[in-house]
């Protein structure tokens, strides 16, 4: 018997039970029944943010804002990694502008910033944009 993994669903966070060795799989929601991992960032929102940092995956977002120039030109970049991580990381995208009182609350101060949770907690903060292999590079010093 595999090991299953708990996983939120990327659109409607709902708690998924995913096979550890299915991940790759296109793994749908039971609730919704959207792709739960899909290799695209999604758009987190604030009655969704205690549900998708649950789970035995980590879950990295990208705080970001439409009149920054630098959140926009990372934006492929989180884009690439959120495809190269599949399955491995979860990739989020908040936007401070839509979400201020989340931003707020994760004490956002300077965009584009990275937070990393895993199982429920932060474990890693970065500020500002960096390339893809530099943003690979941190995570796997976090553990990802």
């Amino acid at each position: 018997m595999t090991d299953s993994l708990i996983i939120p669903c990327a659109h409607c966070a709902s708690l998924n039970r995913i096979p550890a060795d299915r991940l790759h799989d296109a793994p749908r929601c039971g609730r919704c029944k959207a792709e739960a991992l899909p290799n695209t960032p999604f758009e987190l929102q604030q009655n969704q943010f205690a549900n998708q940092i649950k789970g035995d995956l980590p879950l990295l977002v990208d705080v970001w804002a439409s009149w920054c120039g630098p959140c926009r030109s990372f934006a492929p970049t989180f884009a690439q990694a959120a495809t190269q991580l599949q399955g491995r990381c979860r990739l989020a995208k908040l936007d401070s502008e839509a979400s201020p009182q989340l931003s707020s609350q994760l004490g956002i101060r300077s965009i584009p910033s990275l937070i990393l949770f895993k199982q429920g907690k932060e474990v890693a903060r970065q500020s500002g944009a960096m390339p893809l292999p530099q943003l690979v590079a941190w995570l796997q010093q976090h553990g990802v």
